[in-house]
């Protein structure tokens, strides 16, 4: 794949997918593991950990570290473009014609149509990468979603405190006990 391809594909995935960041990962993977086979199962859910723990939104992240995967630098920067291109294009142009979309009942049913299906969206990305996260040390990988659910839907603690400190529990647990006493 030329570093053209790469830009247009995600440009492509950044311009129709709409309800956040989440709702690229699925997307994303569909294109990069399933139909080019650039990247396997267990590349995609570790970039998209690391997209999770550095600020900024997830659907940038994704992007600009998939292409460093594939592309290294001038990849990383054209799936950084790619990425913000066309949602900076879409608001430019909205921003025009705000009044005119805000009042209309019609974009307001569509908006909250799209919600729906931006939710079953998320929950297949969450199973997929749960079941890939489980595929190894099920116990661990088990403990650290259900305490990342229970903190985060329970207190109010920062989200990204909450990912940034698990993913560093993971990290020294990963590099600090051998792989094959971890449970």
């Amino acid at each position: 794949m030329s570093l053209w391809q790469f830009f247009l594909t995600i440009f492509k995935i950044s311009s129709i997918t709409f309800g956040g960041g989440y709702t690229i990962v699925p997307v994303v993977r569909d294109a990069f593991v399933d139909q080019y086979e650039l990247l396997d199962e267990e590349e995609m859910l570790d970039l998209t950990a690391l997209g999770q723990t550095v600020p900024g939104p997830i659907a940038v992240s994704v992007a600009l570290l998939v292409g460093y995967r594939l592309k290294g630098r001038r990849g990383a920067l054209s799936g950084l473009l790619a990425a913000i291109l066309p949602p900076f294009i879409i608001i430019s142009i909205l921003y025009f014609f705000y009044e005119a979309f805000a009042s209309n009942v019609w974009v307001r049913a569509g908006l909250r149509g799209m919600s729906g299906a931006i939710s079953a969206i998320m929950i297949n990305a969450v199973y997929r990468l749960a079941k890939v996260s489980l595929r190894k040390h099920r116990l661990f990988s088990a403990l650290l979603m259900i305490a990342t659910f229970i903190i985060s839907f329970f207190t109010s603690i920062n989200k990204a405190l909450i990912v940034f400190t698990l993913g560093l529990v993971g990290y020294l647990m990963f590099t600090f006990v051998p792989k094959d006493k971890i449970p």
